[in-house]
């Protein structure tokens, strides 16, 4: 699957006589007689098309209307939407943006978080079940599902959980996190690699696979996690792929690392509600991936920016975008 799309005939031309009615020419197929109105298997679905990723099983409700629903895009810039007046009425239809297939429309009488129903067409869609994602080529989608197992970074002790964040140089976001109310401890480090106990001199060449990482251990009473991730939100550029400022290189990419399902579900609304607001200079190219071991950096590199206060930083709070974040969640 690969991630840019140019109409190929070849494809076009092996759909079924509904799927290209649906998807070439805006039809509708009828409800409660269609593939996946009512299926409730683990998985990612994409457009027939082109393959790009669309919706998840864990965005898909049951509405009762006959066709698959779903409260949100698991990539938001992958649909798009427009104005429809056709049948003698005003809706919002939603396409999918590389193959501008017909996907349904969109409604506001969803459930939370979003409010928002997505009516799409079965016979847009095809569906890629959890346990073929790797084999399909979606392999980066897995982190998402709990069946996957996802581990915290560490054991909330005392009443208090941790967190872990990639945005660039970790000395700048460690500086800001350490005031937070309801932060008790931040450490810098490494996590998302495959390797163990890395160092600062191999992290650094972008060949391991860490990232330069903030842990940040807090009280869930006096701030939540999705506090965090809006402060997280406001620090860095989450637009800018593998690069924060002068830093550049995989190991200074923007990732949320999750501990469970309820945090990749908090971290994709503020996202969304980030894309929403409409005010980033970009598509946000943050990745949701689950947390896997974190490695504490050398002591040198521990509170940098305490010891010198003159050091080097990408870091800076942007207040417009936490207040323009605020607004889009409501």
């Amino acid at each position: 699957m690969s991630e840019t799309y140019k109409k190929d005939v070849a494809v076009i031309e092996k759909l079924t006589p509904e799927q290209y009615q649906v998807t070439q020419n805006s039809g509708t197929e009828p409800p409660f007689r269609n593939e996946f109105w009512d299926h409730k298997e683990a998985g990612l679905y994409v457009d027939i098309v082109s393959g790009e990723p669309l919706f998840t099983s864990f965005d898909k409700f049951d509405s009762q209307c006959g066709w698959p629903s779903f409260t949100r895009p698991i990539v938001p810039e992958n649909v798009e939407e427009f104005k429809d007046a056709t049948h003698f009425m005003t809706r919002t239809e939603v396409r999918s943006k590389n193959a501008d297939s017909h996907l349904g429309h969109v409604f506001d009488d969803g459930p939370g978080p979003t409010g928002l129903r997505y009516c799409i067409n079965s016979a847009s869609l095809r569906f890629i079940p959890q346990h073929q994602l790797t084999t399909e080529g979606y392999e980066k989608y897995l982190n998402l599902f709990p069946e996957q197992g996802l581990k915290p970074t560490s054991e909330a002790k005392n009443g208090l959980k941790t967190a872990a964040f990639a945005g660039g140089c970790f000395w700048g976001m460690q500086e800001l996190f350490r005031v937070l109310p309801g932060v008790s401890e931040t450490r810098v480090g490494y996590t998302g690699g495959e390797s163990d106990n890395p160092v600062y001199n191999t992290v650094k060449t972008g060949t391991t696979g860490h990232a330069e990482s903030l842990e940040i251990t807090y009280d869930p009473t006096q701030t939540s996690y999705q506090d965090l991730l809006k402060v997280f939100f406001q620090i860095h550029d989450p637009t800018t792929l593998n690069q924060q400022g002068n830093d550049m290189g995989s190991q200074y990419r923007s990732a949320i690392f999750v501990a469970d399902q309820e945090e990749a579900d908090t971290a994709i609304a503020v996202i969304n509600a980030l894309q929403k607001a409409d005010i980033i200079p970009g598509p946000v190219v943050t990745e949701i991936v689950r947390a896997r071991t974190f490695y504490p950096a050398e002591p040198d590199h521990q509170d940098y920016l305490q010891r010198y206060p003159n050091g080097y930083t990408c870091h800076f709070v942007r207040p417009d975008w936490g207040r323009a974040i605020d607004k889009a969640l409501g």
